[in-house]
């Protein structure tokens, strides 16, 4: 499947097949793939994933993500968390191969963007998992795979759950595998001059 029917075809799945079963080891190659190729912000790959394989876990996550069947029939469930202070901690790493005059430049721009600013380390880790999501539904469904973000779920108790590190941050969850039903047709979508401007919002006045 190419990129283009990868994005055309791709939809929100509520159900899947109990009995389909992807390896642990299609898991990690599925995840790898991603965590090799998804950008990032400065490249900081701010994102740390938690894959769920526990049936235990599973099971109170459903409780806390309003009971969705998703949580204990997909294949694949991936709660999405990132590390808020990457940039302090891995700024020279992610650069680890570059020439030391990139390494000393971007070590510095990082530290001068991230310092000070809570809000932008927030965003920024929320940005880069949210870009990981999508690169890792778009890699499933070019497998064959179904897949469906979600985030209806309680957010302190995955935390708790998860045993998160207090200087990281969930972002979301995405569960894979094989749909059982048929997806929805795609419906109120908005017209186009509605979504995009030119330049400014008062270019289509």
């Amino acid at each position: 499947m190419n990129i283009l029917e990868a994005i055309q075809s791709r939809r929100a799945t509520k159900r899947f097949d109990e009995n389909f079963v992807l390896s642990f080891e299609e898991k990690k190659a599925l995840l790898s793939l991603c965590l090799e190729n998804a950008p990032s912000a400065f490249n900081l790959q701010h994102w740390r994933l938690v894959l769920v394989e526990s049936k235990e876990q599973r099971k109170k996550i459903h409780e806390i993500a309003w009971n969705q069947p998703q949580v204990l029939e997909s294949s694949m469930l991936v709660v999405i968390c990132a590390q808020k202070e990457s940039w302090q901690y891995n700024a020279r790493r992610v650069w680890d191969g570059a020439a030391s005059e990139v390494q000393d430049y971007m070590s510095g721009a990082i530290d001068q963007y991230y310092r000070g600013h809570l809000a932008v380390q927030r965003d920024e880790v929320m940005r880069s998992a949210g870009i990981f999501a999508q690169t890792l539904m778009l890699a499933a469904q070019g497998k064959d795979l179904d897949s469906c973000p979600m985030d209806g779920f309680d957010f302190s108790a995955m935390a708790n759950i998860i045993d998160l590190p207090n200087d990281h941050a969930v972002c979301m969850m995405v569960a894979i595998g094989k749909s059982t039903a048929k997806a929805y047709p795609k419906v109120g979508k908005l017209p186009f001059d509605e979504l995009v401007k030119i330049d400014h919002f008062n270019s289509n006045e």
